[in-house]
């Protein structure tokens, strides 16, 4: 077996989720794909790991500075600086991650497979980043009202929009045994995806593609959808509102998260401006997740 190089690592902790997506946010938009790693992990006690991977030295003031910025001095006058292997890092990082429940549905790593009970389904996601593995509230609330939807009825047609790890999209082929279209603008999500749904032996059923809205072929041939999934954020999902609307069945159902709940009203506006009403509103950790019904 080849041996993995070592890398420098940037850890710390926070006291909350949304303090933990504030710092990874942060630091993506300086630190490109390529130059670091960022994983946030929930710990046992309710606070947030979060570690940086650095293939060469990080420039110490500037990560200091980032992390203040978004979650205050004193978290980040207590950064570690140090040197790991990197396949200690990431499995470690996945022994950390405990399993999320959100109605039947468990997320869960590799390592907790064996301890999810039969009567619930599993979501197996060994991806690096938590949020959009079920450890994020949007998520978690996603997962909720689609399982509160599948009690009572069963789509046929089913999007799940900006798919990530793909955790929604399997979580539906599991609970109904149909294919689903899965889609996201960046290519190394889609192949996440598909990895992940081959993973929970749901492969046959989650078709990822890479697409930007609904401008892909693919939507107008899988068109008109029962039920569209899109955990993005609150400014896509209000300029998607018209397209989505024209691709949805006559009394669709359309769970949307990725917003704050102070956006939410914005959003529930641009959607019943398109003739769809809002059924549920979750709120979880500051996070807003809503089921919504297309009229006509």
């Amino acid at each position: 077996m080849t041996s993995l190089a070592s890398t420098h690592r940037v850890h710390f902790a926070v006291g909350d989720e949304h303090t933990a997506k504030g710092v990874v946010d942060a630091l993506t938009e300086v630190f490109f794909e390529g130059q670091a790693a960022i994983a946030a992990f929930e710990r046992p006690d309710g606070r947030w790991d979060v570690t940086v991977h650095f293939g060469e030295p990080p420039d110490q003031p500037l990560v200091r500075e980032l992390v203040a910025n978004a979650a205050g001095a004193e978290i980040a006058a207590g950064i570690a600086f140090d040197t790991v292997e990197a396949k200690d890092w990431v499995k470690a990082s996945l022994e950390d991650l405990v399993p999320v429940p959100a109605g039947r549905f468990v997320v869960h790593g590799q390592h907790d497979r064996d301890r999810i009970s039969p009567n619930k389904l599993g979501i197996e996601i060994e991806a690096a980043l938590a949020f959009g593995t079920g450890h994020h509230g949007t998520t978690r609330g996603c997962l909720l009202l689609l399982d509160h939807v599948l009690k009572a009825w069963r789509p046929r047609r089913v999007l799940d929009l900006g798919t990530g790890t793909g955790v929604l999209a399997i979580a539906a082929a599991k609970a109904l045994h149909e294919k689903i279209l899965a889609s996201d603008i960046d290519p190394p999500s889609v192949q996440v995806a598909r990895d992940n749904a081959r993973l929970n032996v749901s492969g046959h059923l989650v078709r990822a593609v890479r697409a930007t809205g609904f401008s892909a072929p693919q939507f107008a041939q899988a068109a008109p959808f029962d039920l569209v999934l899109a955990n993005i954020l609150a400014n896509p999902l209000r300029q998607l509102a018209g397209p989505m609307a024209r691709h949805l069945a006559p009394s669709a159902l359309v769970i949307l998260s990725g917003l704050l709940t102070h956006q939410a009203p914005a959003v529930i506006a641009a959607y019943r401006a398109r003739g769809l009403v809002p059924v549920r509103h979750l709120r979880i950790e500051g996070w807003s997740s809503l089921l919504l019904r297309k009229m006509n």
